[in-house]
């Protein structure tokens, strides 16, 4: 798997509902991207949920638009007037990450009916990654040519943000999964987990904690080297994986 890398051109205009400040952005392949900044909340942290969500995602065939690694040179955004904006530019210098943008897309209302298996397959993922922001509130999901669609996994994973127990943190049950938005349509939790068995392999995880950049492991306060950090994805999710009847059985007994 490998993910291409764009150069963005022109920030286009700043997407304020999300509270990391994401923004519109055009790059250099001639495509609108909506980029997440490292420079933002959570900084790389928040990079490396999506991208790891990202990559599950795809794996267990949801509709997730694409995601691109995004260079932003040293001279981008010195013209913009805003300086909470030009303050986020400064400190995003780098790489960071896109999601192509949907043009046209409609946020997901609740009272659309979505295809059981689709829905138990969306919970399943948001359970596994630990996404606590995927609910009737902020539902993080669009409509696009009569698809749904998932976007926004940078509050999953939440355990690195404290970096302790992670053996701990692997076997939570996840009560948060009873506020999903999808939670009542998703009736056959069973049937996902056995396929997201099928689907995925501790090599795929593997390989996903791989493609993680060393420039996004470098934390301020910790000591581990990146290939350190990557061992520490790697067993979380080989863990949370191997007992994924932890959080199944939370989230069928919370419908």
């Amino acid at each position: 798997m490998s993910l291409r890398t764009v150069h963005v051109l022109r920030y286009v205009v700043p997407l304020r509902e999300g509270g990391s400040l994401p923004a519109l952005v055009e790059a250099d392949d001639g495509f609108k991207y909506v980029l997440k900044f490292r420079g933002a909340g959570h900084g790389v942290k928040m990079l490396i949920s999506e991208l790891l969500g990202g990559l599950i995602a795809s794996r267990l065939r949801l509709q997730l638009p694409e995601l691109v690694f995004a260079y932003l040179d040293s001279d981008f955004g010195k013209s913009e007037g805003d300086e909470e904006i030009q303050d986020l530019l400064r400190a995003s210098e780098g790489l960071n990450l896109g999601m192509h943008f949907l043009s046209g897309a409609l946020p997901y209302e609740p009272a659309i009916k979505t295809d059981p298996l689709l829905a138990s397959k969306i919970v399943w993922f948001d359970a596994f990654t630990t996404n606590v922001d995927r609910t009737v509130k902020n539902p993080n999901l669009l409509w696009w040519h009569k698809e749904l669609w998932i976007i926004d996994n940078g509050d999953s994973f939440y355990f690195h943000h404290s970096w302790k127990d992670f053996e701990k943190q692997a076997l939570n049950p996840f009560p948060y999964i009873k506020d999903h938005i999808l939670l009542p349509q998703a009736t056959m939790l069973d049937e996902a987990d056995a396929l997201a068995h099928e689907m995925i392999s501790d090599d795929f995880l593997g390989e996903i904690v791989r493609m993680i950049p060393d420039d996004w492991l470098h934390w301020n306060g910790s000591s581990e080297s990146p290939d350190e950090i990557r061992d520490m994805y790697f067993a979380f999710l080989k863990t949370r994986f191997a007992h994924s009847s932890n959080f199944v059985n939370v989230a069928k007994n919370a419908r």
